[in-house]
Formats: C-alpha cells, sequence, structure tokens
C-alpha cells in the first residue's frame, strides 16, 4: 500500500509518498508561499531529478492538487492514478487531551481537532485545511490523524500540571502537553531496536535537536516526562525561541521597553533563542560552529549555554526515571552537529558517559558513539517523522 504523507504549515506544505511494504520513500516534495506572491512545489521521485515549479497556489487545495499531479505525471510520476494511494496521513500538531493515539479521520474528529485550536493557533488551522483539501480532492481515500501530542499523553500528572490555580486547567485545559511526539517515539523504539533490547525493559532519554528542540524521558516504552509545554515555547533554547525563563521577565521588558503582551511574544518566539543569544548573528548552528571555531565571543557563549541547558535537561528526567540506559541524539541538529554532542556529554561525567571521538564526528548515521566502556550508551538516531506516520496510518486502515 502507498501512503501519502502530508504536513500542512500555514502557508507549507511537506508531502512524501511511502510504500508500506518495503517503507521506501518514493517521492517527496515541499509546496512554499502558499497563499502568497512566489509560490513553488518541489518535487523529487526516487531515483528522479529534483524539479522545482513556480506556480501559483492560492490556496492549500490548489497545492494539493499539484502534489497529486505531480505524483501521477505521465513522465515523472511514481504513480499511474490516485487509486495507487491507499490512504492519507496527516500530521496534526496538537491533539489536547482528547487523542492519545492516532485515528482514522471522520467529522467528528476534524470537530475535536477544531476545538484544540485555541492551543496551536498557528498549526491546527492550517493542519485542518491540508485535511478539507485532501477531502476534496480524493473523497474515498481513508485519512488518518497523527499527533504531535500523543505520544506524550502518557505522561503523570505530576509531570504535567503547572503551579497555577487550578481552575485554569479545569476551565481551559492549561498544562504541558509536548511536541515532536512522533519523532520521541520513532527514535526511542529505533534504538531498543538496534541495540536489540526489549523497549519494555528501557529508560531512554531522547533529545531532539532541531531549530525546534525538546528533550523526552521514555521508561519501559511510555513518555513519563518532556521539555515542551503548552506550547512549544517552553523547554530548551531554540533557534528563535527563549525556552525556558522567568515569567517576570516579560513585564520587566514590556515596561521598560513600551512593548504589549503580543510584542513580548514575539520577541520570546521570533527574536530569541541562539538567535538572540548571539547577538543576533544567526539561528543556523552551522554559523554559530564556525564561529565558536574562530573564537568568537558570541557564539561559544551561546553554544555553551544551547548545551548546558540540554545537559541539564537530561540530568532532571534521569532523577525523574531513576536511572537511564540510553541517551539519543537525533533531527537536524542532534544528528549533523558533533560539536554540541560532545559539548553536552561534557555535563554527562556522573553518568560514566564517555565519547568515542572519532564515532562523534560521523554526521546523520544510526550509531553509537559512546565507547564500549561507557556506562551509559549514547546514540545518534536520525529520526524519520513521515515513515513514522505512514507506519501509524498503515495499522488503522489495514
Amino acid at each position: 500500500m502507498n501512503i501519502l504523507v502530508i504536513n500542512c504549515g500555514s502557508s507549507s506544505l511537506k508531502f512524501q509518498l511511502i510504500d508500506s511494504e518495503t517503507e521506501k520513500c518514493i517521492a517527496k516534495g515541499l509546496c512554499e508561499r502558499i497563499g502568497i506572491e512566489g509560490s513553488r512545489i518541489t518535487y523529487t521521485p526516487d531515483g528522479g531529478e529534483k524539479e522545482q515549479t513556480v506556480t501559483p497556489m492560492p490556496d492549500h487545495t490548489e497545492a494539493i492538487r499539484l502534489v497529486l499531479e505531480a505524483l501521477t505525471n505521465p513522465k515523472t510520476g511514481v504513480v499511474k492514478s490516485l487509486d495507487e494511494i491507499g490512504a492519507v496521513g496527516h500530521r496534526i500538531v496538537h491533539g489536547g487531551e482528547k487523542f492519545a493515539a492516532s485515528t482514522i479521520i471522520t467529522d467528528e474528529v476534524m470537530k475535536a481537532i477544531e476545538e484544540c485550536n485555541d492551543l496551536a493557533p498557528l498549526h491546527n488551522p492550517a493542519n485542518l485545511i491540508g485535511i478539507n483539501a485532501c477531502k476534496k480532492l480524493m473523497p474515498t481515500t481513508p485519512m488518518v490523524a497523527v499527533f504531535d501530542t500523543a505520544f506524550h499523553q502518557t505522561m503523570p500528572e505530576e509531570a504535567y500540571m503547572y503551579g497555577l490555580p487550578y481552575e485554569y486547567y479545569e476551565k481551559y485545559k492549561i498544562r504541558r502537553y509536548g511536541f515532536h511526539g512522533t519523532s520521541h517515539s520513532y527514535v526511542s523504539r529505533k534504538a531498543a531496536e538496534v541495540l536489540d533490547k526489549k523497549y519494555e525493559d528501557l529508560k531512554i532519554i531522547v533529545c531532539h535537536l532541531g531549530n525546534g528542540a525538546s528533550v523526552s524521558a521514555v521508561k519501559n516504552g511510555k513518555c513519563v516526562d518532556t521539555s515542551m509545554g503548552l506550547t512549544p515555547l517552553e523547554g530548551l533554547i531554540m533557534g528563535t525561541r527563549s525556552g525556558d525563563i522567568d515569567p517576570a521577565i516579560m513585564e520587566f521588558i514590556a515596561h521598560k521597553e513600551g512593548k504589549n503582551i503580543d510584542e513580548i511574544m514575539t520577541v520570546l518566539n521570533k527574536k530569541s533563542g541562539v538567535y538572540g543569544l548571539s547577538n543576533n548573528l544567526s539561528s543556523d548552528f552551522r554559523d554559530l560552529e564556525d564561529g565558536y571555531n574562530r573564537g568568537d565571543e558570541h557564539c561559544i557563549r551561546t553554544m555553551k549555554t544551547y548545551c548546558y541547558r540540554v545537559a541539564k535537561y537530561i540530568g532532571s528526567y534521569v532523577a525523574a526515571m531513576n536511572g537511564v540506559d540510553v541517551i539519543c541524539f537525533t533531527a537536524g541538529i542532534g544528528e549533523n552537529a558533533p560539536l554540541v554532542r560532545s559539548l553536552v556529554c561534557e555535563h554527562l561525567g556522573f553518568l560514566g558517559v564517555s565519547i568515542d571521538e572519532d564515532a562523534n564526528h560521523k554526521r546523520g548515521e544510526e550509531i553509537a558513539i559512546s565507547t564500549p566502556d561507557s556506562k551509559t550508551t549514547v546514540m545518534v538516531i536520525p529520526t524519520n517523522e513521515e515513515l513514522a506516520i505512514a507506519r501509524e496510518t498503515v495499522s488503522l486502515v489495514k
């Protein structure tokens, strides 16, 4: 069965077509600038050349139409007709407390996702637009919603509650939800598979380090804590997000700078993180690593602060699980930044971590970077959220 995986943003749409039997990606691509001048689609069939076409995309329905047209193109397409697409898996950012697992999309499910819009106002509406566009063009094809938050729904109450008046939880469901759940689930399971150990017997910490970043604690096959909260702003320092701060900072800056709450949130989400910390040098870790190696003081400060925060979360999750067997690095930075991994692991001597520097300098490979005598195994496991979504989809529609 061929599974089309759709990941809709407000003005973008990523897609992959995956053969569920071989788990091979047979085509992938990206629609950019949807509803904006200069929109384009990039399409790459397996074994073929990347194609980029600049074409008007007034809405997501047109973007989906172009995706389906590319997949069925007589010259460069990978399927002869839409009948060869067995199901569509949609990434949904926020499922609130309603969804602890993936589900087949029905009218009731659509309504429940819409009810979570307040929790993810930039993402859920776009996800719903993507679903509606697919339903319009593929009305008889089964569709599945796979939630970023679902994997974290096993967190115990003491891990997800905030120290706020309980009425805010009762009224508005204000609590910690966590994100990147599909990645944390895939990577933790893959680590157990690579080590040839039972998933349910391991204590695993996953560090999903990309422009958005989060850490999770997975004990005996279940997530027991994660660093992101009600929104993706909580937790680690990220590309442009501040991560954890003293909430009173918001009031302090508002009074000093004459900013309102919306302007302060823009600062915290788009002008902070390693971008702000590096004195607006860059949010790209390749630039920061180059600067670190040159001795640039802004880059050194930024890299050390970032890695300290990751290590601090790892330490707290060792306490939460009363131990750890495996620490995994994944996502763009986790998979491709040896310096970040090295600086993080410098703080983990109390776990008996010993790093093989030759192994650590490999990028994007599925590999153990700890030495054989390291008391805690440290690994790099490339994430594959699209494959995880395809697997979830197949399990529900077969």
